[in-house]
């Protein structure tokens, strides 16, 4: 055994060859509890996977602090890993806490579904066809028809992936913001999109929806065939990352807006 763990401590392993290779050199090291138990878990896999598991946080009856360790590609959410020093890496590791967004969708046939995202929640095209879209922000409305790819609402940790990826700004962790962010916008074809107070709750009013069909997925939940979605964040719910202290996520996420 090397060290004990600070109270509780579950694995959770990423089906991929280095997570279950890791997970085999650290497993006799330590007692695990299991995950239903566990009041912190380890995670070990890559971003994907992060998110996977802070989403099953997201339905425990009492929540769990999560401390990633990276065997995945990006890691950006995760801490380097070492099979060494588990224990008292837990023990001082920094918090960082979230609230993710809320996505409330109805469909066209008048389901409604509900659903967390921590990255973003992004509305995408299911044809050929642009998507044209309403946009209101606080029961105003603020842009009367978006025609593009799709368009989606990312939250400060989330906005170094798909929001990064389509051109919309990086967020510093201790903004009070969300990126609201096009895909491919045709017209108005230099809208670039806004940043929005994060206690702003915006509205996609679908414009021909039956012609135009338009999906809207809460990172990794999609909802076909979407009429109206409604995106706010949720401070109900509170979610904890686990970070060594020498892991400034918040610097890393500065410094990507460096990166060539």
């Amino acid at each position: 055994m090397t060290g004990k763990l600070p109270g509780k401590v579950a694995l959770a392993i990423s089906p991929t060859p280095a997570a279950r290779e890791a997970a085999a050199a650290i497993l006799p090291l330590h007692d695990w509890a299991s995950e239903a138990d566990a009041d912190i878990i380890l995670a070990l896999g890559g971003d994907g996977f992060m998110l996977q598991t802070l989403h099953a946080v997201l339905h425990r009856r009492r929540p769990a602090k999560v401390f990633g360790m990276n065997r995945g590609t990006v890691g950006f959410l995760m801490n380097e890993y070492s099979a060494d020093g588990i224990a008292e890496r837990i023990a001082n590791a920094r918090a960082f806490r979230l609230h993710p967004l809320q996505m409330d969708a109805r469909t066209i046939s008048g389901e409604r579904i509900v659903s967390p995202a921590i990255n973003e929640v992004s509305l995408l095209r299911e044809t050929r066809q642009a998507a044209k879209i309403e946009i209101a922000i606080d029961g105003r409305v603020r842009m009367s028809e978006l025609t593009c790819d799709g368009v989606l609402v990312a939250t400060p940790a989330g906005s170094t992936a798909y929001n990064l990826s389509a051109n919309g700004p990086i967020l510093p962790l201790q903004s009070d913001l969300l990126a609201l962010t096009p895909i491919s916008p045709f017209r108005p074809r230099r809208w670039r999109g806004a940043l929005i107070p994060d206690t702003s709750t915006v509205e996609f009013r679908m414009l021909e929806a039956g012609k135009r069909p338009v999906s809207a997925v809460a990172d990794q939940l999609e909802v076909r065939d979407v009429d109206v979605v409604r995106i706010s964040t949720d401070r109900s719910i509170t979610l904890e990352l686990l970070f060594d202290p020498e892991y400034a996520l918040d610097d890393r996420i500065t410094m990507e807006q460096f990166l060539t």
